[in-house]
């Protein structure tokens, strides 16, 4: 019998070189994987005692990242920076060190009834984007700890929500409008509020951060309300399971009001003294896909506009240039195009496997890790961020100075490269 050949069409050949390109091997990343390997060590710190305006927490933690002179450096604890540092450390050999990082955390929470944007102590007049559930979870399902623990840790994660999160007056005027959230700042600046959120400074508040209702931050409190129910579920008690349901399912109502467009297909921050949606497409848009609290049909739009963001690097942070880019003396807006930011790269590639789009997300991890390690092999570090539009060329500078390592970079590279390189079963 005659075996018959089958041509591939020329359709089937360019997706199959496609795919070929699109590929790193475990020997390509091999060099960069070693260098985190080491660099991890440099990140440790412990300060068990305060100093000077360091915040003494009682276990070891990673700071963000460390260069040898460089006059802008770090020994405090961050606190969205760990949640993202831990993505790739989840094994048995970092089980003492995670579960440490996140008491450090909640020991900021129990003598600052806030867990202070970093352990110094003139940071204490603000957060940073909430992850503590998340972060309990994470090491809940990675570490199979018991339901002792799960009850202590998620009471001071309550009390967080409720003192700093749903406070409606000073020192943590945040619910401000409809039961949604603001970021803010106890010194009540605009500016220092746009620091919370994480994104300093970006275009998605036009300099009036305190007006609006952030569709990252309400996202991350609908986590919260899930996770809540979630806890109470596992500890036994159905009826409290049932009331934060309910809370998390007023949040989303809320959200789809306020802030979804049906016509962009996207979330839109909410200036809520204003009484309208923001004009700024960015990736905080994505938080609700990664929370879960999307119907199929706001995923599949969410899909849809990924071509808006997505560049030859990576996802850039908002979907066109600032306008003010180029004009003398105005801010530096780094969490805004044509920059990428690994924490957003995972929350956007999580937010598709939640919801069955492996596919987009392995395409998107993959641009990232190779604009990373093209990086790291012409020059032998790694960035805080990158420029996702012309990879090969610097990113934006911001309103500190431009920071090598770097710990939430290194971890999101390692967690893209244990998935879609190292264990990718299609491969």
């Amino acid at each position: 019998m005659i075996k018959k050949t089958v041509i591939p069409t020329p359709v089937e050949l360019a997706r199959k070189l496609l795919r070929k390109q699109n590929d790193l091997t475990p020997a390509d990343i091999e060099p960069a994987l070693a260098y985190l390997t080491e660099y991890w060590k440099k990140l440790e710190r412990h300060h068990p005692k305060d100093d000077g305006s360091l915040i003494g927490v009682p276990h070891p933690y990673l700071v963000p990242s460390y260069a040898e002179g460089h006059e802008f450096d770090y020994d405090e604890l961050f606190y969205w920076d760990s949640y993202f540092m831990i993505q790739s450390r989840l094994g048995e050999e970092n089980k003492a060190l995670n579960i440490g990082i996140l008491d450090d955390l909640l020991h900021e929470f129990k003598r600052y009834k806030i867990i202070p944007n970093s352990s110094q102590m003139y940071m204490t007049s603000r957060s940073q984007p909430p992850f503590l559930t998340s972060f309990i979870f994470d090491l809940y399902d990675a570490y199979d700890l018991d339901n002792k623990w799960l009850k202590g840790v998620i009471a001071t994660a309550k009390e967080e929500y409720q003192t700093v999160w749903m406070g409606t007056r000073k020192p943590n005027a945040r619910q401000v409008y409809q039961g949604l959230s603001r970021y803010y700042d106890l010194n009540y600046l605009h500016d220092l509020a746009e620091a919370e959120s994480g994104w300093d400074m970006t275009t998605r508040f036009n300099r009036k951060a305190l007006n609006y209702l952030p569709v990252d931050l309400n996202a991350l409190l609908y986590k919260y309300e899930s996770d809540f129910a979630r806890a109470a579920r596992i500890l036994g008690d159905e009826d409290e399971a049932i009331e934060w349901e309910s809370q998390a399912a007023d949040r989303k109502g809320k959200m789809n009001r306020l802030m979804w467009s049906e016509l962009k297909g996207l979330y839109y921050d909410y200036n809520y003294a204003k009484e309208k949606r923001g004009t700024v497409s960015s990736l905080a848009t994505y938080f609700p896909l990664w929370a879960g609290m999307v119907s199929e049909e706001q995923a599949k739009d969410l899909v849809r506009a990924l071509r808006r963001f997505e560049n030859r690097g990576g996802l850039a942070t908002t979907d066109t240039p600032p306008m003010n880019q180029f004009v003398p003396g105005k801010m530096p807006t780094q969490w805004a195009y044509p920059n990428g930011w690994a924490p957003l790269q995972y929350i956007v590639v999580k937010g598709l496997q939640r919801y069955g789009y492996h596919d987009d997300a392995k395409r998107i991890a993959m641009k990232w890790l190779r604009a990373n390690n093209e990086w790291f092999k012409e020059h032998g570090l790694f960035l805080e961020k990158y420029n996702v539009v012309s990879p090969d060329k610097p990113p934006a500078k911001g309103v500190y100075p431009s920071q090598t390592g770097f710990g939430w970079t290194n971890a999101v590279f390692e967690r893209f490269a244990q998935e879609f390189v190292l264990n990718d079963d299609k491969r």
